[in-house]
């Protein structure tokens, strides 16, 4: 059984999703093979949950730029413009989420697609600026913290800098509404196909998509029926029952009664030695990496708080069915896992536990995070995030690498930091080691105490 929790985590979400509709194990519900359908033309557009959760969250917050997605890429060559906007412009038109924007209708959002067209791509000129370089990382703020109007859009922009002839920068940011980490990958792929193609002036290579995330969106409100529902809610509400614990770390400052999402990051390389000793423990114990760094921060938080009750939330893609996986589209979603540390167990054994949680978490993962916070009728606070307040991933997939005909490419420092949490810690697996990053809440620590806390 070992084995097989082994190889199964190494499957991506969809063919994780068709094992379990081949195994007809649904949390009690029989699995529905049947395809995503496109939904009829002449019906309402709806907000998938995930959608509906952040719109939410900007009306509560207009103008935060918490939800941007930016990346600044650099690209010494010769740089086409024009195959870059006609590249960017087909991306734009196969996939209407990114020319969608959200109106308002009786207190309710709508989404609104609107028709394909060029999109629009600033030239910026820095090749008579003294410092070329400085300056774009100054942009690369800027835009960074340039909040989005989901009403108006575009809710996703791009913009080219010179900084001579043979060295430019693209800007590219997207709201997160229309967007998740899977999705850059699907961007970045489709930019290298499509760019590589129009530059030799052929066609482009790319298939038509048979949904669209809007399709998704009407699929995903109509299967999560009041059966399916219960069934996952059934779970949750056992699991998370009782008093939810604010976990407190010893903290540089009281906690505010509204907190930013000021934030800023410190990270930690594991030495290889290390980093080769922790997988070889999690094939012994017959767990994932996951699961032994989770239980590894577990064991940390209790020891800092002397709370042996730990709530650890962690994203997944919510990429359970294949037609998704080429979408670009907001899919993510929040998973909840709660430990019991109580008579301080031995390392082996709370292993072992949290090993069930996650198990168990993830053949409850379909109920939208949101909609289990409405469910649990959890009170909000601006003090913390509602039911956790630490946030734990590992990013194991190896990255999407962009390469274009006649460019170099490589990333460029800047934007900004902003903490969803309190803390998240981000532990990132490659063939040479493990590094760990912690985002911290700058209204509760000092980089001195989280640089510690890491080290710990």
């Amino acid at each position: 059984m070992s084995t097989l929790a082994n190889r199964i985590t190494q499957l991506s979400p969809a063919k994780l999703a068709l094992l379990s509709q081949r195994l007809k194990e649904n949390n009690g519900v029989e699995a529905d093979v049947q395809s995503i359908p496109r939904r009829d033309a002449g019906a309402p557009a709806a907000l998938s949950y995930a959608q509906q959760r952040l719109w939410f969250l900007d009306q509560l917050e207009t103008g935060s730029v918490l939800y941007n997605i930016p990346a600044a890429t650099r690209l010494r060559g010769s740089l086409d413009i024009s195959v870059l906007a006609a590249t960017l412009s087909e991306i734009v038109r196969r996939h209407e989420v990114l020319r969608t924007t959200f109106d308002t209708i009786d207190g309710r959002a709508v989404p609104v697609v609107a028709p394909a067209q060029a999109i629009d791509l600033p030239f910026v000129d820095l090749s008579a600026v003294p410092e070329p370089e400085k300056e774009a990382r100054r942009l690369v703020f800027v835009d960074a913290v340039q909040p989005f109007d989901l009403t108006c859009g575009p809710l996703l922009r791009a913009t080219v800098i010179k900084l001579d002839e043979e060295d430019h920068v693209i800007l590219l940011t997207m709201h997160h509404i229309v967007s998740d980490g899977w999705s850059v990958g699907v961007l970045t792929r489709e930019v290298a196909a499509l760019y590589g193609a129009f530059s030799n002036g052929q066609a482009s290579p790319l298939a038509e998509l048979p949904i669209q995330y809007s399709d998704y969106a009407a699929w995903e409100r109509e299967w999560l029926t009041a059966e399916v529902l219960e069934a996952q809610l059934s779970y949750w509400k056992q699991q998370l029952g009782g008093r939810l614990p604010v976990l407190e770390l010893p903290a540089d400052r009281p906690r505010p009664a509204a907190l930013t999402h000021n934030g800023a990051i410190h990270g930690y390389a594991l030495s290889p030695e290390l980093s080769e000793q922790i997988k070889a423990m999690s094939r012994k114990e017959g767990v994932t990496l996951f699961m032994l760094l989770l239980a590894a921060f577990k064991t940390l938080l209790f020891r800092y708080t002397g709370q042996d009750d730990v709530i650890v939330g962690t994203p997944i893609a919510g990429r359970s069915r294949v037609e998704t996986e080429k979408l670009i589209g907001f899919f993510v979603n929040t998973l909840v896992l709660r430990t019991d540390l109580s008579g301080n167990p031995s390392f082996r054994a709370l292993l072992q536990h949290v090993r069930e949680v996650v198990l168990e978490a993830h053949q409850h993962q379909h109920i939208p995070f949101e909609k289990l916070v409405d469910e649990l009728h959890i009170e909000r606070t601006l003090s913390h995030t509602p039911i956790f307040q630490i946030a734990f991933n590992l990013q194991n997939a190896e990255p999407v690498g962009l390469q274009l005909p006649g460019l170099r490419l490589s990333g460029l420092g800047g934007g900004t930091s902003t903490a969803k949490f309190d803390l998240t810690l981000d532990a990132k697996e490659s063939a040479q080691n493990i590094t760990l990053s912690l985002e911290y809440r700058t209204d509760l620590f000092d980089e001195a105490t989280i640089e510690r806390l890491l080290s710990h």
